[in-house]
């Protein structure tokens, strides 16, 4: 018998918003394309690159932020977006306009990590509250220095990095700390990617940053990693750092998430969509602990399966965007109202 012919084509590229690996594969006349959050692209490419080892197609994978995905998304130009926030009303809407349905999936759990520069000798620990002194639209212009936020810390320019405000990773961090999504003082260097925070951060003495947890994971060596105390005094636990333990069990907060996939139901017609989508979900578990991520519980995946199978539409979320406090126990729960499929 004479080996298929390799069709697929496999190239690297750099974008405005980072590496992007763009792997795609002619199966029946068919390319899968695959794009959104930088957050959830080192999940999607691992998983890419263990599904090109298969006899399958290989998919197009872009780095964008969250709502560049979802724009791509509701107007056919993908046929997955990767996103870190639930969809928001304002995503909806053009997806119902344009006639794109849509299958909701958690695929992992992610942090949100606060770090500064490992030479920062004065922050042991942060709260909330000094988090949105700093962060909030108020304090630009103001909160200029180290000393504003505590007392005791040097007076010193405090410099910030953080995601780019296309992000939902920008959007979750606002709704969390500053409790409006999509709203932060804007003097602060952004990128929406991540590895250029890193670098950020590990340039500057006198910086702080946020990024996803995985991300320091991989650059322990250049970093320092704060803990956070969500000041609420109905826990009593304190500052705690996030780790797979407390972004599982849901101690980390307000800074733990889960993240999303969004398949076109039109585009599970093709074969290798529905390839795709349930190798995903069928081997994704571990693909996801091993690039620093926090997989869900077994069942999850298993539901999410059955949900695709079964072609169920919308979002149980309401199109409210970022929700802080969300486990993945809560999303079972909704996967069971009768409402959800709306």
């Amino acid at each position: 018998m004479q080996p298929r012919p390799n069709l697929c084509r496999t190239s690297l590229a750099f974008t405005a918003c980072g590496l992007s690996v763009f792997a795609a594969c002619e199966r029946g006349g068919g390319v899968i394309r695959v794009g959104g959050s930088s957050t959830v692209f080192p999940i999607s490419a691992a998983v890419a690159k263990e599904f090109q080892k298969t006899e399958h197609s290989k998919v197009n994978i872009e780095i964008s932020g969250t709502s560049g995905g979802f724009r791509k998304f509701c107007t056919g130009e993908l046929d997955i977006a990767e996103a870190s926030r639930p969809i928001k009303a304002s995503e909806v809407e053009p997806c119902g306009k344009n006639g794109v349905e849509y299958i909701e999936v958690p695929v992992a759990y992610d942090g949100l990590a606060i770090l500064v520069n490992p030479t920062n000798s004065w922050v042991e620990r942060i709260t909330v509250g000094e988090l949105k002194k700093m962060w909030e639209p108020e304090a630009q212009g103001k909160v200029k220095t180290w000393s504003q936020i505590r007392a005791g810390w040097p007076d010193k320019e405090l410099h910030l990095y953080g995601a780019g405000v296309d992000s939902g990773t920008y959007d979750y961090f606002t709704e969390a700390i500053v409790l409006r999504e999509h709203s932060s003082r804007g003097d602060f260097t952004s990128s929406e990617d991540d590895n250029v925070l890193v670098q950020d951060v590990a340039r500057d003495e006198l910086a702080l940053g946020f990024f996803g947890y995985a991300y320091f994971l991989k650059n322990k060596g250049i970093l320092k990693l704060v803990p956070v105390d969500d000041e609420n005094p109905g826990n009593g636990v304190g500052p705690i750092l996030p780790s797979h333990e407390t972004v599982r069990d849901g101690t980390y907060q307000p800074l733990s998430r889960p993240l999303f996939l969004y398949i076109a139901k039109k585009s599970l017609n093709r074969p290798e969509v529905g390839e795709f989508v349930n190798f995903y979900l069928e081997r994704g578990r571990r693909l996801v602990d091993q690039v620093g991520y926090i997989p869900l519980p077994t069942h999850a995946y298993a539901l999410g399966i059955e949900r695709v199978s079964a072609r169920r539409v919308g979002t149980v979320f309401g199109g409210r965007g970022s929700q802080v406090g969300v486990s993945i126990e809560q999303l079972l729960l909704k996967e069971a109202l009768p409402e959800f499929a709306k």
